[in-house]
């Protein structure tokens, strides 16, 4: 059987790696687990909690090359998280100079969502609970 508990981390390479662990950590709110270099990769890898069973790892890279296409490409599409309350996220943002587009209602749940961007443009969603 293909037991699967949860899923425990979303992997994002980004093309500059102090502005996005700032984005995550300091603008988003996520805990700093743990941040490693790996001089033979010379790469970072930081640790970051959504909660106590999820994390997202930031990853830098010489070089990466970047996303084909927005946001229709092939691969992860968007990375969505649950909230409480929509409104207070999307303030928390606009405080912060994220722009955010629209609300929408998910016309197969009645719930409200929006969308905004890291800073290598990776969609990101809100979707209130």
């Amino acid at each position: 059987m293909f037991d699967v508990s949860h899923i425990h981390h979303i992997a994002i390479i980004c093309s500059n790696y102090t502005v996005s662990k700032h984005f995550y950590h300091t603008i988003l709110g996520f805990p700093i687990i743990r941040e490693t270099y790996r001089e033979a990769r010379q790469s970072y890898k930081l640790d970051l909690a959504i909660n106590s069973t999820q994390q997202i790892e930031l990853f830098s890279f010489p070089s990466p090359p970047p996303r084909p296409s927005q946001p229709e490409a092939q691969g992860l599409r968007h990375l969505a998280f649950a909230v409480e309350s929509l409104s207070s996220c999307i303030e928390h943002l606009h405080e912060k100079g994220i722009e955010t587009e629209a609300i929408r209602v998910d016309e197969l749940t009645g719930k409200r969502f929006t969308f905004f961007a890291d800073p290598d443009g990776l969609p990101l969603e809100l979707y209130e609970k």
